[in-house]
């Protein structure tokens, strides 16, 4: 998935908002929480950042492709970052890129929570 890929994608789920920051890093938040990080690395390879379950860290962690994501990861935190920019890895991202805006969506206070709630329904012509 490319950088361009990645920025579309996250555009595309509910209530999500971005920001360049960290040196030109592409940072999407839902609720004003970051659910995930796009980079170039030193090769210039793309490489992918997300929140993720305990037991998906614990999967992830040693698994080609992947690695606990640097600076969050050793701060006790449950994110994983992506280096795998394969084609046949894109279905994987869009996956984890889901359910990381899932999980810091139900992570966000009742009333943020609600206030997506409502903008997804009208996002989804409920």
């Amino acid at each position: 998935m490319t950088l361009d890929e990645y920025n579309s994608f996250c555009r595309g789920l509910p209530a999500t908002t971005t920001v360049v920051q960290w040196g030109g890093a592409h940072v999407w938040k839902v609720g004003g929480k970051v659910f995930a990080i796009g980079t170039l690395l030193k090769t210039q390879s793309p490489a992918y950042s997300f929140k993720v379950s305990a037991h998906n860290f614990d999967l992830l962690q040693s698994q080609p492709g992947f690695r606990p994501a640097p600076y969050l990861a050793s701060r006790g935190m449950k994110w994983i970052q992506q280096t795998d920019s394969a084609a046949s890895a894109d279905e994987e991202l869009k996956y984890y890129l889901t359910e990381s805006h899932r999980l810091v969506s139900l992570g966000l206070k009742k009333n943020a929570s609600a206030s997506l709630v409502s903008t997804s329904r009208a996002t989804a012509g409920y």
